[in-house]
């Protein structure tokens, strides 16, 4: 494997911004693709203000965050991005259909030793590796929500990754200032979202049956438990969307109906309220 000089991300939603962010602030040089210049606009100018407030709130320079901004590019090209990238992450939508036909492209377009990881939270990278035509070079990097604060980065073989790629993956994460966690057998949900899976479950449940409210139930949680924030406040912030796709994936892996999300979730995807991005989810949100 060479050395990582090019990073491409491919998808340019909350988490594919950040990591893209996250690789720039590392040293890397980074392209960010997506389909829709707008993502890309957007992304862009939320990645210049999140930088302009780490700077005034004393968190690094005006030079490290200049330098870093300048090392990212946005393109709405996969072929263009991927010519010659060393590594690259996919973090587009949690649909199986659209994968694979990204890691098709991927394959054709990216050069022969460059690895290429999904950032999928419950797809194991198995399902795309055929597709991509380099299979003991594909893997899962899963990222957690906010990219750029949070440590953890599961890495998930499968049954035909090469241990160079395992090897190559890690590191990479370990140079991004990330935490990696190998996950030697896939499984739906990792680690990691299987254990805060159960919490959530059993907030939803607890809820929908009238113990508690929504409220209160992250109050514990967070008072009770030490945790940062509550699942509610969690899924509002990571997205009800990506809670029901991911849901809805798992559901079509196992089959098991306790998979399926719960009626609570589906009625608020349903209606379009998907958290902290939309204005309202579990709670409300003032749009400043």
């Amino acid at each position: 494997m060479r050395q990582i000089n090019k990073i491409l991300v491919v998808g340019a939603g909350a988490m594919g911004s950040q990591i893209g962010m996250v690789a720039a602030l590392a040293g890397y040089r980074v392209t960010v693709q997506d389909i829709s210049a707008d993502m890309l606009a957007a992304a862009r100018r939320q990645l210049t203000e999140r930088m302009d407030s780490s700077v005034a709130k004393g968190r690094r320079t005006r030079d490290d965050a200049d330098a870093a901004l300048a090392r990212l590019t946005f393109t709405t090209s996969l072929e263009d991005g991927a010519a010659d990238a060393d590594f690259v992450i996919e973090a587009a939508t949690e649909k199986l259909e659209t994968k694979r036909k990204i890691f098709a492209a991927l394959g054709r377009a990216a050069p022969a030793h460059a690895i290429l990881a999904t950032n999928s939270s419950t797809l194991g990278s198995s399902k795309v590796a055929e597709d991509s035509g380099r299979p003991e070079q594909v893997c899962n990097m899963h990222f957690f929500n906010p990219a750029l604060v949070m440590k953890c980065v599961e890495v998930v073989r499968h049954d035909t990754t090469s241990q160079a790629t395992v090897d190559t993956t890690l590191d990479l994460a370990r140079s991004l200032g990330k935490a990696p966690v190998l996950i030697n057998r896939e499984v739906p949900g990792f680690v990691a979202n299987r254990l805060m899976g159960a919490l959530r479950d059993e907030a939803l449940r607890l809820y929908a049956d009238g113990i508690a409210s929504v409220a209160d139930i992250d109050t514990a949680a967070k008072t009770a438990l030490g945790h940062p924030m509550g699942p509610f406040e969690l899924m509002d912030l990571v997205g009800l969307d990506v809670s029901y796709l991911i849901r809805q994936a798992t559901f079509e892996e196992t089959g098991d109906p306790a998979d399926l999300p719960h009626p609570a979730l589906t009625e608020l995807y349903d209606q379009g309220n998907y958290g902290r991005k939309t204005g309202k989810g579990w709670y409300s949100y003032d749009p400043q």
